[in-house]
């Protein structure tokens, strides 16, 4: 496996291997994610054999994934979430598929904006496979042939206005506000034998220093294969389109009980999402101006870290 990076410096933007703490440019002009991913691994590690390494810390991160792409998307997807979502795992049949704006990708540190009109901010962490492969219809995607449809992966956090998404039943205006899709900083490129690295990945995200969602990969209901098979069914992939794969328990948005679900069903539309923003608005969880947000995907024998997303809250301007 490799892991490389993305960065900026004086102007200009470069690809790097990571090395530790340090970074080898790579002498490629590949100036797209799509492009990188057609470079074979040997002329990526002869690019970068001939530079001189640069401090991880100095440089300027920037989302490894590059415009155009698709943002795909699973949704309660691990068996805890699931379940504090009110759903049985061992019942649900079927993916939650939905999409986020091209617009809403941004980099790995820095700021995620809160619109103005948004008052329930929330995070998910999840795995984000990276795609590598031109597709037109429908694939038989297994667990033998996975690699040649994910080239690599990500860190993404799917960052949700719940008061947008909810009551407006719209998933894809919730969740596409711009810097609602940091992703990165590291891409790890992956081969055949390190297919089994996506079944054993450990997830960490932080708000303040205070873990809120800590699970594994192994804990995923549909697993990577068997969701881009469903996914290609109503979709064509291609190089450096993403899939985030779901985010495990512990977001902020606060799921009734079926007793309240039932007693609000027989409340006016207006009065009943009131009482849900009234209710939600008392979790302490949300998102709040000035909050710093940390996630980390790495594996338990240390061979593939996906590195530290770190943002801060903050207004958007308009």
């Amino acid at each position: 496996m490799l892991h490389l990076i993305r960065y900026q410096e004086e102007q200009k933007t470069y690809w790097g291997l990571v090395e530790g703490q340090a970074v080898r440019p790579l002498d490629l002009p590949c100036t797209t994610t799509a492009a990188l991913l057609a470079v074979p691994r040997a002329e990526l590690l002869k690019a970068a054999s001939t530079t001189t390494p640069k401090a991880l810390v100095d440089l300027q991160l920037l989302s490894p994934i590059t415009k155009p792409q698709q943002v795909l998307c699973q949704g309660t997807n691990y068996r805890q979430h699931m379940l504090e979502s009110g759903v049985d795992p061992d019942a649900q049949n079927f993916n939650l598929f939905f999409t986020k704006s091209s617009t809403s990708v941004c980099g790995p540190t820095g700021s995620i904006l809160r619109p103005a009109h948004v008052r329930l901010l929330d995070y998910e962490i999840e795995l984000t496979l990276v795609l590598g492969k031109h597709t037109s219809g429908t694939q038989k995607i297994t667990a033998t042939n996975l690699h040649e449809y994910v080239a690599g992966i990500c860190i993404g956090n799917d960052i949700s206005a719940r008061d947008i998404q909810i009551p407006q039943m719209q998933f894809h205006k919730g969740k596409s506000y711009r810097t609602f899709c940091p992703l990165g900083p590291v891409l790890c490129l992956l081969e055949q034998k390190d297919m089994h690295y996506l079944d054993e990945l450990q997830l960490e995200l932080r708000v303040n220093g205070a873990i809120r969602q800590q699970d594994n990969t192994r804990n995923m209901v549909f697993k990577p294969a068997a969701t881009l098979a469903e996914y290609s069914q109503i979709c064509d992939f291609n190089p450096g389109d993403v899939l985030l794969t779901g985010t495990p328990a512990g977001c902020a948005l606060s799921i009734p009980s079926p007793l309240l679900v039932r007693i609000a069903s027989l409340l006016p539309e207006q009065k009943k999402w009131q009482l849900f923003i009234k209710k939600q608005l008392s979790v302490s969880k949300y998102l709040n101006l000035g909050d710093k947000v940390e996630s980390r995907i790495f594996s338990s024998d240390g061979k593939l870290d996906l590195g530290v997303q770190a943002h801060t809250i903050s207004s958007a301007t308009l």
